[in-house]
């Protein structure tokens, strides 16, 4: 039987792209609380947005190095949302906030994800092994992938943990990089943004429907 991959989008902004997501059949959509991103939303814009998902689409909501209020502030307007941290939180900063959370990794973008290259991915998923899953991003300036990929081929061999793709991902490179990256964990999601952006924090329906058909051809091979 083949694995079924799940689908985030991230970075909605607007009403009709929570729509194409859901549409295109996403399991999660994202909400960048972030002030200096350009796909930033405020709390109560996103749960006014997270308003239109049905019940079985699950909201997601990205922090960075935020503060315990205004995580809390957050998920008292969501409820069932999902926790996403990018920046410097640690073990018990992600768990302190009672919530079920998935916790960024940033992968060196031409080197091995190993010791000797100065990142360990099978210690850093033991670190946060309370996550729901591990996710997977460019390590570039600043915070989240910048529409950057790293070297899928140098992950480690056997991660024990669940993964999320992310980092670059687009219609013409999903399959790949599910073909790449499942055999070396325990379950596989992907996580993508501008991938399917007319411009930042705006998403083209179409794009959506194409890296939803890609992720689908890759399970297919598999």
């Amino acid at each position: 039987m083949n694995q079924r991959t799940r689908i985030k989008i991230c970075g909605l902004t607007r009403e009709e792209d929570v729509d194409a997501a859901v549409a295109a059949g996403a399991d999660a959509v994202g909400f960048v609380l972030y002030e200096p991103s350009p796909r930033y939303v405020s709390a109560a814009r996103a749960a006014e947005l997270a308003a239109r998902l049905p019940a079985y689409v699950t909201p997601v909501l990205l922090f960075v190095n935020a503060t315990a209020a205004q995580v809390a502030a957050a998920c008292a307007l969501l409820p069932t949302a999902l926790l996403q941290f990018h920046g410097d939180e640690s073990p018990a900063d992600c768990l302190s906030h009672g919530r079920p959370f998935v916790r960024a990794a940033r992968i060196p973008l031409d080197t091995p994800a190993d010791p000797d290259a100065g990142f360990n991915l099978v210690k850093y998923a033991s670190d946060f092994n309370a996550a729901q899953a591990i996710l997977l991003d460019a390590h570039v300036d600043g915070f989240g992938g910048g529409g950057k990929t790293f070297n899928w081929s140098l992950l480690p061999p056997n991660v024990n943990a669940h993964l999320v793709l992310s980092g670059g991902l687009t219609p013409a490179n999903v399959t790949d990089g599910i073909l790449q990256v499942r055999p070396r964990c325990k379950t596989l999601a992907v996580d993508v943004s501008s991938g399917v952006e007319i411009s930042k924090g705006i998403k083209s329906a179409d794009k959506i429907k194409q890296f939803v058909s890609a992720v689908r051809a890759a399970d297919e091979q598999t």
